[in-house]
């Protein structure tokens, strides 16, 4: 969890705050656009409701719409936030190579902003990567849900907060050009310091205003654990874009 922390005093570091820049203000449009047309659904989803419920049931609007409020809230959390990540991928790995730069005095070869639109489709092909590992395993848990009241509920927060892991801390592996199964195979060799940043992304994502935040926030969180704890697994010979090589993992896999 200290990342996470770690990761909300790096947002503001001198030399890094135009990268957190664009991440927060793409999550910032999409939320607010997203929490408008929301709340026009909730409120016809009321005003249908009423339509319906007799004349001495109408005060059940004053309960109905802070549960649709708090429904959205919930809803904005999970699915927007894996719009907004996606749409913003290519700022985000942006953002954990300065983040690595920072923390570690090496910067990582740059490559001009026109490398920087020619590698925007590899990096779009790894957010999609990601949706296809997460979309299956997802309809698995919420069918579970369904079936499991007590316990559904739980096992969806530990779900997400899995997936909000892979998703924060895939950015300073991509930037290494680590293959993805490679990554999911070294954090489940760390599950305690896995989950426990997942957790604290999946919390903050549900606490309104303060998860317009969330997204640069977790990428430079995960780039310090990278730092800190991950990089560590792999020979420093290799840690250039397009020289990755997997055989030093081979034990680990």
């Amino acid at each position: 969890m200290h990342y996470f922390f770690q990761g909300a005093a790096l947002i503001g570091t001198k030399g890094l705050k135009r990268f957190v820049l664009i991440p927060l203000l793409i999550n910032l449009l999409l939320f607010s656009a997203a929490f408008f047309l929301l709340m026009q659904q909730v409120q016809a989803m009321v005003a249908a409701m009423q339509h319906y419920l007799p004349a001495w049931l109408h005060w059940l609007e004053y309960l109905l719409i802070p549960l649709g409020i708090l429904s959205m809230i919930i809803g904005l959390a999970y699915s927007f936030t894996m719009v907004a990540n996606f749409i913003a991928a290519p700022f985000n790995g942006l953002l954990s190579e300065k983040v690595e730069a920072h923390l570690t005095g090496k910067p990582l070869p740059e490559i001009g902003f026109s490398g920087f639109i020619k590698d925007t489709p590899r990096m779009l092909a790894r957010e999609w990567q990601k949706l296809r590992y997460a979309l299956p395993r997802a309809i698995i848990v919420f069918v579970l849900l369904l079936f499991l009241p007590v316990a559904g509920p739980v096992l969806w927060f530990l779900f997400t907060s899995w997936l909000l892991a892979i998703h924060y801390l895939d950015y300073p592996f991509d930037n290494h050009r680590i293959d993805f199964t490679v990554m999911r195979s070294q954090l489940r060799r760390q599950p305690v310091a896995s989950y426990s940043f997942g957790i604290m992304v999946n919390v903050a994502c549900m606490i309104p205003l303060f998860n317009l935040f969330v997204m640069p926030i977790a990428v430079c969180g995960a780039t310090a654990m990278w730092v800190d704890k991950l990089a560590a697994w792999h020979d420093p010979e290799l840690q250039r874009p397009g020289e990755i090589q997997y055989r030093k993992l081979d034990k680990y896999c």
